[in-house]
């Protein structure tokens, strides 16, 4: 294939890592999940994080696409392809995180024999699949040039982008025990971040496409992304501002909680996604000039993307670093038994999840190579063609 033609070294070292990932799954199936730093304090860790992230990552780009016609904006379009591409690979692997922690994958059964409707994890196994299947049609409609077919997956595509990473929320959302979770904007909170994080890596992956030649995208589109991006992080900061505002106001339930997100051991976390993960790239790209520029995108996104990492960490592990119940660690009280824990990735981990994402970087070079139409045939198009579209930008990069 020409992507890993053109890039044999990568290819090489994804492949290296990908290997050396699932040697070290194998050895956490032999041993369990105690050779990972979760505990019965806590029983998330990094798995569950990346789960979050990349679910999305992977509802932002196939907003971005299904946008294009169910909104009819016709210059998202030219990145419908790329944007299927990238949210399919991300569903795949955040599927393959909760996978691997399961600890045994004997367990997979249980799904089917034994679900709870009641519980959100049942219903985000159930909108994660449809979500899987929309994407694979997605793909194969366009892959067909069948447009209508695209416009009715469309339809049911930009509900299910929301409703997989909504019901994700919800996990957190609707645990009464857990203060820093319990919140009913914990959905929007997840959507808005899905939005900005998803679209980021699209520009980064879109300009990584460029620089290749495989497949070229208009730099006035870019900026045009751009800029919804900018919006997009407005969003997000203004619902992170509303829950810290709620949760700190005086009297008010999590004033305690919020004092660990702020000064406590996820602090750093926090402060990185406020700053790096919002402040600074809204800086950059509410400037039309900044957006014209490939380069500050680029930066921009990747601090965009490293925010929302950051938050699904803080957002996962600040409600772990307080007992489940009044007490002290390990003792049983009249309240019941109290159980308090401190968590860090072992190597062990750490590896596990190189592994995975290297392999969702093979599997999205893989099919680029094959359904992206390569950049000789597009500049094909008569030059009037890429004129005549302009208008229909979203988002106008010339405008401050």
């Amino acid at each position: 294939m020409e992507l890993f033609k053109r890039n044999k070294a990568a290819t090489a070292v994804l492949t290296v890592l990908a290997c050396v990932g699932v040697g070290a799954w194998i050895y956490q199936l032999m041993g369990g999940l105690a050779v990972t730093g979760m505990s019965n304090g806590v029983s998330w860790g990094a798995y569950i994080t990346m789960f979050m992230f990349f679910v999305g990552l992977s509802a932002g780009g196939l907003i971005v696409a299904s946008s294009a016609s169910v909104f009819h904006i016709k210059a998202f379009k030219q990145v419908a392809m790329p944007a299927v591409i990238l949210s399919t690979v991300c569903i795949c692997l955040a599927g393959m995180f909760v996978l691997i922690d399961l600890g045994g994958i004997q367990r997979v059964w249980r799904i089917v024999t034994g679900p709870n409707p009641a519980s959100p994890l049942v219903w985000d196994i159930c909108v994660i699949t449809c979500y899987l299947v929309i994407n694979i049609l997605y793909l194969h409609f366009m892959r067909k040039g069948a447009e209508r077919a695209v416009a009715m997956v469309s339809r049911f595509a930009l509900p299910c982008a929301i409703l997989v990473h909504s019901v994700t929320a919800w996990i957190f959302g609707l645990q009464i025990a857990k203060e820093g979770w319990f919140s009913a904007i914990m959905a929007p909170i997840f959507v808005a971040s899905a939005m900005d994080s998803g679209l980021a890596l699209l520009l980064i992956v879109l300009s990584a496409l460029n620089a290749s030649g495989r497949f070229k995208t208009p730099k006035e589109l870019i900026a045009s992304l751009a800029g919804l991006l900018a919006t997009c992080i407005a969003v997000d900061a203004y619902f992170i501002f509303c829950e810290v505002l709620t949760m700190g106001y005086p009297g008010a339930a999590g004033a305690e909680t919020l004092a660990l997100m702020v000064t406590g051991p996820t602090a750093p976390f926090f402060w990185f996604e406020v700053i790096g993960g919002l402040l600074v790239p809204f800086c950059v790209l509410v400037f039309a000039k900044n957006r014209a520029k490939t380069g500050l995108v680029v930066g921009a996104s990747v601090l965009v993307v490293a925010g929302v990492l950051c938050k699904r960490v803080w957002l996962l592990l600040t409600s772990f670093i307080g007992q489940n119940v009044a007490g002290a660690p390990g003792v049983m009280t009249a309240d019941g038994w109290a159980m308090a824990g401190s968590y860090a990735p072992t190597l062990v981990e750490v590896t596990i999840i190189v592994g995975v994402v290297s392999v969702g970087a093979l599997g999205f070079m893989a099919l680029a190579s094959k359904l992206l139409q390569p950049a000789a045939e597009e500049e094909t198009v008569p030059a009037a063609t890429s004129r005549t579209s302009a208008p229909e930008l979203e988002f106008d990069p010339q405008v401050a």
